[in-house]
């Protein structure tokens, strides 16, 4: 069996799907890409048994046929090949591989289809459709908020919550928390779904940046998300998520309005003084004027410095771990951001001035103990 493709055309869906592929699986045959032709189109697919990928394109065949190639050597072998047709010869019974091109050819060892684990199939499945923007967006407020702790395991995803009328994306890792909200997003049944990290970060890589439409479909086990000639797979995070309402302050009394990139950039210059152990940072709020400072005892270095901004309340005094603080407001979009601050043992929350309509976000931060308030 033969089939024809175009080298770039085929590195460009492998390397959508490649990042599935784990070092050392469980099970040796998920080093492969399974290929399958059917009606003179390539179903290539990539799985680690929790997530699965696939897509699609076209080739140039006469036969259906099912082989397992291994992922690595045929994505080298593909990246230092100019653009040009090449040519798969398939020996169905030894299961060897052979590339001819313009002016070499190449032999690997494939592997029986028959070995490749089964793809989770939909059976009665709920689903909705968003776009693809607003997917990526969601994604991109929340995954970085995810925790890396296996003693947690539904804080290592986030959780899509829709409803009839929203759906609210979360994630935490017990630190701070990021609830995304989106009202033109609605479905007509309800769900909750912890979705995987690693699952979602591969999902963000290959959606497509404009408003085309992603349909999600789910059960009880899986989500199918399904866009273009992509599909993936991946199980669900079984465990119940934290009760995030509950840590959300109804109301911050102290409000601190500051231009985002101005803050940012001064944070990022304290932490260079703070300890490297601790990272904390004290912010100091007063009349219309941000003070940030840190120190690191152990070096003798400290730094202050002052951000201009409009405050609303009672002087107050916190502290934060600068890494976190960064990388919160590293992820919110616009100029402007309101700091909100209710005591140095409350959290904060930072909220974006600006935001597309039918869309609301809200950073939280947990402060950690300054020496002052012992």
């Amino acid at each position: 069996m033969k089939f024809i493709v175009s080298s770039s055309a085929l590195l460009k869906h492998l390397t959508q799907i490649n990042g599935v592929i784990v070092n050392n699986p469980v099970m040796p045959i998920l080093e492969n890409f399974l290929f399958e032709i059917q009606d003179g189109t390539l179903i290539i697919t990539a799985s680690d048994l929790q997530t699965t990928m696939t897509t699609e394109m076209a080739v140039e065949a006469q036969e259906d046929a099912r082989i397992c190639i291994p992922a690595r050597i045929l994505i080298d072998t593909l990246k230092n090949l100019p653009e040009q047709p090449v040519t798969f010869h398939v020996d169905l019974d030894t299961f060897s591989i052979e590339l001819s091109v313009e002016n070499g050819r190449y032999k690997l060892a494939g592997e029986n289809a028959i070995d490749f684990p089964k793809i989770p199939a939909p059976s009665k499945t709920d689903s909705i459709e968003m776009p693809a923007d607003v997917l990526g967006k969601a994604i991109t407020y929340t995954i970085f908020c995810t925790s890396n702790d296996d003693l947690r395991p539904a804080m290592m995803g986030v959780l899509f919550q829709i409803t009839e009328d929203k759906a609210v994306f979360v994630a935490t890792d017990g630190h701070r928390l990021v609830r995304y909200t989106r009202e033109d997003v609605v479905s007509g049944t309800e769900a909750n779904l912890i979705l995987p990290k690693k699952a979602l970060n591969l999902l963000k890589s290959a959606l497509p940046s404009d408003s085309s439409t992603v349909t999600i479909s789910y059960t009880t086990a899986n989500a199918f998300f399904t866009f273009g000639n992509v599909r993936l797979i991946c199980r669900l995070i079984d465990e119940r998520f934290p009760d995030y309402e509950a840590v959300i302050p109804v109301s911050n009394p102290n409000i601190v309005t500051l231009q985002r990139l101005d803050f940012l950039n001064s944070l990022r210059r304290i932490q260079i003084y703070s300890n490297k152990s601790s990272n904390q940072i004290r912010l100091k709020v007063g009349a219309d004027e941000l003070t940030l400072s840190a120190e690191d005892t152990d070096f003798n270095n400290e730094a202050t410095e002052s951000v201009p901004g409009e405050y609303d309340g009672s002087p107050l005094e916190i502290g934060f771990t600068a890494r976190f603080l960064i990388e919160m407001v590293n992820n919110v979009d616009g100029n402007m951001l309101d700091f909100e601050l209710m005591a140095p043992n409350k959290p904060g929350l930072i909220i974006p001035k600006k935001v597309e309509e039918g869309e609301a976000i809200l950073m939280l931060i947990m402060p950690v103990m300054l020496n002052n308030y012992l």
